[in-house]
């Protein structure tokens, strides 16, 4: 990866695994600018065959481009998070399992929030002799 002036972002926002919605969210602000988000969001592609046809170079450009910034992007999010929350994530190899993963475990889901802001909402009292 480039000197990217937005690592200082994911210096300072480590994930600890209480703040994984602001995590993720300094992570894919400095992949935006590096122009690798789509490896958090795509799985690793299929193989190719050792020999391929010259209409495949294009696949095969795609197919070597993603492993490349896969373990770049790897390396990014295994050092945004803590030391002991790297260790259960360091054996996997390709971005996509690892966020997929951590999906299913810190992901608070929608309609918990939603829940949430509701219930606030319809248990909020005015204080007695205040205008309405």
């Amino acid at each position: 990866m480039s000197q990217n002036p937005l690592n200082t972002i994911i210096e300072a926002n480590k994930f600890d695994g209480t703040n994984y919605s602001n995590w993720l969210r300094n992570l894919r602000i400095v992949l935006d600018f590096e122009n690798q988000t789509y490896v958090l969001d795509k799985s690793l592609p299929p193989t190719l065959p050792e020999k391929f046809l010259p209409r495949e170079r294009l696949t095969f450009k795609k197919f070597t481009q993603w492993h490349e910034d896969n373990w770049k992007v790897r390396s990014i999010v295994l050092s945004s998070m803590s030391n002991e929350i790297q260790k259960q994530y360091e054996r996997y190899e390709d971005v996509w399992s690892i966020m997929h993963r951590m999906k299913e475990l810190y992901a608070v889901p929608y309609w918990h929030i939603r829940y949430a802001v509701t219930k606030a909402f319809f248990g909020a009292r005015m204080i007695e002799g205040s205008s309405v």
